[in-house]
């Protein structure tokens, strides 16, 4: 994979910041779509307080980012360091307050200008875009929450209640309903050679880039290969209950209102799939090709190796592509 393709990832949060990882060490062409409906810590007490894109996953992504430039990286540390104390700013990470300025203090409100001063500043290889210009909210459908009746549902808002539900989320939705996606995270995916999709939180995180019209629709349509990259360990509320092959199929029913999601490459830890006869046959299924390898680091079982996951994008985007 040479520095002239062109890789779009998208997600959120650590999962965001692993494929991002991975993929800088394949190519400088490189965009992130990142989701913008966090309600919790931080971002959420700035979009409580303020009305704007929460800015915490924005960040965590322009510093998976970050040049190797001395200069650079002190100006990433400086973005991820939290203020201490007890008072009203306490916890918040500088680069959240600086990001929330820059889009209070334009006379219209630009993130994406923003985001790309910020990115000037870490000498960001590549760039971050929002998956949409307004703030989001989701709504999850759960079950399994009444131990005397499971299959009851009901409706939880706010991507961090969902995070933290006991019960097993079943689909999500955004509101407002119609919201417009990014027109530059749009054109990236449709031009897009490589467009990854996962390891995160997969109802939070993954499938929101699949609701909006356009977005979701950029998705369906693209000619980029599209590669699906599993997580390494079950989320609990969210994925605890899921298979692989479960999350691949909650993928595909959320994306039928745009049109589908044609998958090329699922991308998944050997030791972490579970029924490998299961998720061969399904992706054989649906045209895809399984790479199984070890992905997780050898420090931490809930971390990708970045070197390791990036090899796996290599191996995958070269034998699709003929490259």
């Amino acid at each position: 994979m040479s520095e002239a393709i062109k890789a779009v990832a998208l997600g959120g949060g650590h999962g965001l910041h692993a494929s991002l990882t991975a993929l800088r060490l394949l190519t400088t062409d490189l965009t992130a779509v990142v989701t913008v409906a966090d309600d919790g810590g931080s971002s959420g007490r700035i979009r409580h307080e303020l009305d704007v894109l929460p800015p915490g996953d924005l960040r965590m992504a322009l510093a998976a980012l970050a040049g190797d430039d001395p200069e650079h990286q002190s100006w990433a540390a400086l973005m991820q360091h939290r203020l201490g104390g007890e008072g009203v700013l306490a916890g918040h990470p500088v680069g959240n307050l600086v990001l929330t300025g820059l889009l209070e203090s334009a006379p219209e409100p630009d993130p994406v200008a923003a985001l790309a001063r910020i990115g000037s500043l870490v000498g960001a290889v590549g760039r971050v875009l929002p998956m949409s210009p307004v703030p989001l909210n989701l709504i999850a459908e759960v079950d399994r929450f009444d131990p005397d009746d499971p299959a009851r549902t009901r409706q939880i808002r706010g991507q961090s209640s969902i995070a933290a539900t006991p019960g097993r989320v079943r689909s999500v939705r955004l509101l407002p309903a119609g919201a417009p996606a990014c027109a530059s995270a749009v054109d990236a995916v449709r031009e897009a050679d490589l467009v990854v999709l996962g390891p995160g939180s997969w109802f939070t995180s993954v499938i929101p880039h699949l609701l909006l019209r356009e977005l979701g629709r950029a998705l369906a349509t693209t000619r980029a290969t599209v590669v699906v990259t599993l997580n390494l360990v079950p989320q609990p509320g969210e994925t605890e209950e899921y298979s692989p092959v479960d999350l691949l199929m909650l993928l595909a029913e959320h994306a039928k209102p745009v049109g589908g999601l044609h998958i090329d490459a699922v991308v998944a830890d050997i030791d972490e799939v579970g029924d490998v006869k299961e998720i061969e046959g399904y992706t054989r299924g649906i045209g895809a090709r399984l790479l199984l390898s070890k992905l997780v680091a050898d420090e931490s079982s809930e971390r990708h190796d970045p070197v390791r996951l990036a090899e796996g994008y290599r191996e995958v985007f070269g034998s699709i592509s003929g490259g």
